[in-house]
């Protein structure tokens, strides 16, 4: 958790916090670890002003927990709460595609069909080169970050940015663990997801036809398969 991470055209409260949400969701700042307020502006090179406006939010999230005027713990999370916030983060993903269906312009659904192009040529190329034994994690990265953009357009078609923020706020996994838990869960079957992949073109055609209905059923079954393989991937790395 560094100040490299406060860039963006958010405010610097908003950037303070996604940062410190990050480094909990990541495990840098651990379950049940103290900070104060002064120690997390030094560590991201800011005022503790934007720091004390992150903590409140992230006291009203239950990430963090008061301990003192100046001091606070990060949460400890059971196994049901982590079950709690995948479904509140699923029904709102599924929420995301239904206002996209209504809201898409042509020109982000000609972006989402040119996503999957280069997101199917690379896992071609994924394959082939894991078939021969070759080196695939530069392609993979590049495959990840195929899907990471076209979830991002997704948003983007939902035009509703309260939304989109509610979903940010409530995710399970921040985008560095869950690239860290893919990469991981990848490396031991190649073929993990796989099962799901052609629903992103389903996707898209339900987007394009305007239907929100079969939009939303299809991210609601896309978002619960995925959380439900991290998770369960967590745990089984916990018991390892």
């Amino acid at each position: 958790m560094t100040g490299e991470v406060l860039k963006g055209t958010d405010t610097l409260a908003d950037r303070v916090y996604r940062a410190i949400r990050d480094a909990i969701t990541t495990g840098e700042l651990r379950p049940g670890q103290k900070v104060t307020e002064r120690g997390l502006a030094e560590r991201l090179s800011v005022s503790p002003t934007p720091v004390r406006e992150a903590i409140r939010r992230l006291e009203q999230d239950g990430l963090l927990e008061r301990t003192g005027p100046r001091t606070v713990k990060v949460a400890e999370f059971g196994d049901v709460a982590i079950q709690d916030l995948a479904e509140v983060e699923v029904a709102l993903r599924g929420m995301v595609a239904r206002f996209a269906a209504r809201h898409a312009t042509p020109a982000q659904l000609d972006q989402l069909d040119a996503v999957l192009d280069e997101a199917d040529d690379l896992l071609i190329l994924v394959k082939q080169r894991h078939q021969a034994g070759q080196e695939v994690s530069r392609h993979l990265d590049r495959l990840l970050d195929a899907m990471q953009r076209f979830n991002g357009v997704v948003e983007s078609c939902a035009g509703n940015p309260v939304l989109v923020r509610l979903l940010d706020q409530t995710r399970v996994f921040s985008a560095p663990e869950r690239r860290t838990r893919l990469v991981e869960l990848i490396s031991l079957d190649d073929r993990f997801g796989m099962e799901r992949y052609a629903i992103h073109r389903a996707l898209v055609r339900a987007l394009r036809a305007g239907d929100s209905a079969a939009a939303e059923a299809l991210v609601l079954e896309d978002a619960r398969g995925g959380l439900g393989d991290l998770l369960a991937g967590t745990t089984g790395a916990a018991q390892a």
